[in-house]
């Protein structure tokens, strides 16, 4: 049989949805990281001037590698990740323009 509490409240523990709450938060910015890495790629596979191709795949590498290590640290911030980012695209605006 069930057991229904009468206080008014349940007991049901919430660690687990959080949990999952949580990683799928983690997940999605992470995937929106890696879209805003490979946009900024391909605009610089297209666009640059010489050594595109190297600058685009090491650009990149670098910006997985930043991704990995954020998704490692367990925390909600991803401040290597988000911050190559925003150098990569920075990089990539001074070589296109």
């Amino acid at each position: 049989m069930a057991d229904h509490s009468t206080h008014g409240h349940s007991s049901f523990d919430m660690s687990g949805p959080r949990a999952t709450y949580h990683g799928f938060i983690r997940g999605s910015v992470g995937l929106v990281i890696l879209s805003l890495l490979v946009c900024i790629a391909l605009i610089m596979f297209r666009f640059a001037g010489a050594g595109n191709v190297f600058m685009g795949f090491g650009g990149l590498v670098i910006g997985l590698l930043a991704l990995l290590i954020d998704a490692r640290s367990g925390t909600m911030s991803w401040p290597l990740s988000a911050g190559w980012s925003v150098i990569f695209g920075l990089i990539t605006a001074v070589s296109v323009s």
